[in-house]
């Protein structure tokens, strides 16, 4: 019998996260025309914001805070949704139906959804929680890095996806001195096809970034402050910040160890829903069978995972069931390039060339057993979006087709 006490303040559906699932989960819910309480709470002081522009936009200066804004902070008022802003969830309690802040606060729920997202993964090498030592997740941690560029020259980014290549791009930009360090052969390895990592090093190399591939880091030196980056062949990177994108830890522990399923992320069905009684997961944090990937149970860091599976639970929770089943895409921006992405490429057996990367707009196509799997469109906003018909259908079309530009995908199935 659990002995929480009964919360001072409960909720009807409390959601944990401020980040993109938790907002549109909010949203979804009032548009489905549920009346209960809501509340969203998040360790920021901030409202909800967009996440993908830290890394371009509002480190670049292109966007202030307020125009990253989810919605207007009166939105949550105007929607009956109150935001509890600054606290940490340490702990669910599942029988009673309630959380427990860092403060010692119990807050009740009759529905929990589970949208913490996670945490910047950090360096486990000596020198890691030296100043200049920057991740790149939330607001604060980009304002830390923009309040230090002053007085740096030198900049090593470690980690080649997409995080530590947009900030690349960007701090060239700045005229700072820029390398890229990915223990991996190639950057953008987890997420795209060789020919498409090989265009965007070429890329960055002829900005000027300095990309060290097959490297991993001993140790971050500096006394109070980064001096430099040591790697595992003895060489020392000088260095008055270090940028570390090396991917995420997903914020479960509480639902874990309250007994949730799951390991990297909690493992959710199709609405959303974790093994726990009346309790959801949604976005980076949630793990589920995805059939763009064959049916292997993933997490997907994406905006448009985020949204729909916040869709899902909410409109289930709102007495309409509704599974997720969406094409996954994701985009990136880094100098004046577009990289627009639909499908998942995990598998791939073939890799079709659409166009010809020198003039800078061309797309990749990836096949697994004949069929269409995955895009990745580099300023090519047509493909994109013709191309996602042909992955959601699992399209077969021939090779030379999908290579001939003068083509549009649209008109290239259904065959016969």
């Amino acid at each position: 019998m659990s002995q929480t006490p009964t919360p001072p303040a409960s909720y009807d559906v409390l959601i944990v996260g401020t980040g993109h699932a938790g907002a549109q989960a909010a949203i979804a819910l009032r548009q489905e025309g549920f009346a209960g309480t809501i509340a969203m709470i998040g360790e920021e002081a901030y409202p909800p914001y967009e996440r993908p522009p830290l890394s371009k936009d509002y480190l670049a200066g292109d966007k202030p805070f307020e125009r990253i804004l989810i919605r207007p902070e009166r939105f949550w008022d105007e929607r009956g949704v109150t935001l509890r802003l600054g606290e940490e969830v340490t702990a669910v309690d599942a029988e009673a139906r309630c959380v427990m802040t860092a403060a010692g606060a119990v807050i009740g729920y009759e529905h929990l959804i589970w949208a913490a997202g996670g945490h910047a993964r950090r360096l486990s090498c000596a020198g890691h929680d030296l100043a200049g030592v920057h991740g790149v997740r939330t607001r604060a941690d980009v304002d830390r890095l923009i309040a230090e560029l002053p007085g740096v020259d030198q900049v090593v980014v470690i980690g080649g996806g997409y995080i530590g290549l947009e900030a690349a791009a960007v701090l060239t930009k700045f005229g700072k001195q820029v390398t890229i360090v990915e223990a991996q052969d190639r950057v953008l390895a987890r997420v795209a096809g060789e020919a498409l990592s090989r265009f965007y090093e070429a890329e960055h190399r002829a900005h000027g970034v300095t990309v060290r591939l097959n490297e991993s880091v001993t140790c971050i030196e500096g006394e109070g402050a980064v001096t430099g980056v040591r790697l595992a062949d003895g060489t020392v990177l000088p260095a008055q910040m270090a940028i570390v994108g090396i991917g995420i830890v997903p914020a479960v522990a509480p639902l874990l160890a309250a007994g949730a399923s799951g390991d990297n992320g909690v493992i959710v069905d199709a609405q959303g829903r974790t093994s726990l009684p009346h309790v959801f997961a949604v976005g980076d944090c949630a793990a589920h069978a995805n059939d763009f990937a064959g049916g292997a149970v993933i997490r997907l860091e994406s905006v448009q995972n985020a949204n729909d599976q916040a869709t899902a639970a909410a409109r289930t929770i709102a007495g309409r069931e509704a599974a997720y089943h969406a094409v996954p895409w994701f985009w990136s921006n880094q100098y004046d390039l577009k990289l627009q992405t639909v499908g998942l490429s995990i598998g791939h057996d073939r890799a079709i060339l659409r166009g010809d990367p020198a003039t800078r707009s061309f797309s990749i196509v990836y096949l697994r057993a004949g069929k269409v799997i995955a895009l990745d469109c580099v300023n090519a906003m047509r493909d994109f979006v013709q191309g996602k018909a042909l992955v959601a259908g699992g399209a077969v079309v021939a090779e030379d087709a999908l290579a001939d530009v003068t083509r549009p995908l649209k008109t290239l199935w259904p065959m016969g």
